[in-house]
C-alpha cells in the first residue's frame, strides 16, 4: 500500500518530536524538511532529543533513517517552496509562523494536498481539530487544517469531559505555561513589553488564544470560558488552572475525579488519571494531551470548582498532529495503521 508522503515546516522541539514519532510508524516517508537552519546544525539536535547515535545519519543535505531519505532544505516562507517536487501528499507546518488562512494555501499552491499546522490558526480555516473532541467532524474536503495548540487540546479536552457529565455555566483557566524559544532569555526589546523580559528570570503575562476558539470547538461552551496565560521559567512542563462553575449544587470532589478517571479509561490515549503528588518535570515525555490532578480537585462552593491539568506543550501536541493525520487518512487511501 502506498506509504503518504510528508514534508515538514519549522525543525524546531514540536517538528523534532513530530519526526521522531514519524519514526515509528511505517506508512509514513518523510520525503522534506524546510527550516532555516544549517541540516548538520538540524542533525545535531536530533541526537541530542534522544535518537541514538547512528540511528538518524546525515548524506550531504538528506536526513536518512531506516524509514525515510529526508531532503532538508532552506526556505524563509511556505510561497517559497516547491512541494510538488517531493510528492508531497501533507505539509506538517510546525513553524507556529505561518497561521493565517492565505499563508496555508501557499503550501497547497506549492503542490500539497493538505496542510496540517501545529498551532492555532489567525483566522478562518476549514477545520480546527482536537482529539478526542471533536475529531468525528472531518471531512475529505478540509485542506486548511489545525492541530489546535497543547493548550487547546488540553482545555477542550477537560472543559468537554466535564461539561458531557454535568454541565458548565463558566470555566476561567490561567495556564502557567513553560517558556518558548520565542521568548528572550535575557531582556531585550521583542514585539511587546512584556514579552521583551528574560523567560528564565520572570513569571510573564501573556494572552491565552485557545480560550476564545473553545466556542469553535465545543459550540455549547461558546462564551463560557475566559483565561489568561502566564509563560514560567521552566523549559518544559506545563500546566491548566480551572475554576469552574457547574449546574449542580450536590455534585462531589469524587464526582468530579470519577467522571475524570471514566474518561481516561475511556480514551487513555488522549487522558491520563493520575492520583501521584505530581510536579511539573514529571510529565516531561508525556504525550496525553493532559494528565488529571485528582489530588488537586478543591471544591470551593456549592456549584464552583478548582481543578489541574499537567501537559508536555511539546511531545503531546507532536502526538496529537500525528493523531490527526492518521484520523485523515482514510479519506486518502493511503496505508493505515
Amino acid at each position: 500500500m502506498k506509504r503518504q508522503k510528508i514534508g515538514i515546516m519549522g525543525f524546531g522541539r514540536i517538528g523534532r518530536e513530530f519526526y521522531r514519532l514519524a519514526q515509528q510508524n511505517d506508512q509514513l516517508d518523510i520525503v522534506a524538511i524546510v527550516d532555516l537552519a544549517k541540516p548538520e546544525i538540524l542533525h545535531y539536535l536530533l541526537e541530542v532529543d534522544g535518537f541514538e547515535p547512528g540511528e538518524i545519519k546525515l548524506d550531504g543535505n538528506y536526513l536518512i533513517s531506516k524509514n525515510s531519505r529526508t531532503r532538508v532544505f532552506q526556505a524563509k516562507e511556505p510561497s517559497n517552496v516547491p512541494w510538488d517536487i517531493f510528492g508531497v501528499d501533507t505539509v506538517i507546518d510546525c513553524t507556529h509562523k505561518y497561521c493565517s488562512k492565505s499563508q496555508m494555501e501557499d503550501h497547497l499552491k506549492g503542490g500539497a494536498n493538505r496542510v496540517i499546522i501545529s498551532t492555532l490558526p489567525r483566522d478562518e480555516i476549514d477545520r480546527i481539530v482536537v482529539m478526542g473532541v471533536n475529531d468525528q467532524t472531518i471531512s475529505s474536503d478540509d485542506k486548511l487544517v489545525s492541530a489546535g495548540s497543547s493548550t487547546i487540546n488540553a482545555l477542550a479536552l477537560t472543559l468537554k469531559t466535564i461539561h458531557d457529565s454535568i454541565k458548565i455555566n463558566m470555566a476561567m483557566v490561567t495556564s502557567l505555561h513553560a517558556f518558548t524559544s520565542d521568548q528572550p532569555l535575557q531582556d531585550v526589546a521583542g514585539r511587546d513589553f512584556r514579552r521583551s523580559r528574560s523567560a528564565a528570570e520572570n513569571i510573564i503575562p501573556n494572552m491565552i488564544p485557545s480560550a476564545a476558539w473553545i466556542g469553535i470547538v465545543i459550540p455549547e461552551l461558546n462564551g463560557k470560558v475566559e483565561g489568561i496565560a502566564l509563560n514560567v521559567p521552566v523549559s518544559k512542563g506545563s500546566l491548566l488552572d480551572f475554576t469552574i462553575t457547574i449546574q449542580s449544587d450536590s455534585t462531589s470532589i469524587d464526582d468530579i475525579n470519577q467522571i475524570m478517571k471514566k474518561a481516561a479509561d475511556k480514551k487513555s490515549e488522549w487522558i491520563e488519571y493520575c492520583e501521584d503528588p505530581v510536579v511539573s518535570s514529571d510529565v516531561i515525555g508525556n504525550d496525553h494531551s493532559l494528565v488529571f490532578d485528582a489530588q488537586a480537585t478543591i471544591k470551593t462552593s456549592k456549584d464552583m470548582f478548582k481543578i489541574l491539568c499537567w501537559y508536555d506543550n511539546g511531545i503531546g501536541q507532536a502526538a496529537r498532529i500525528l493523531d490527526v493525520l492518521e484520523a485523515y487518512k482514510k479519506f486518502e487511501g493511503i496505508g493505515g495503521k
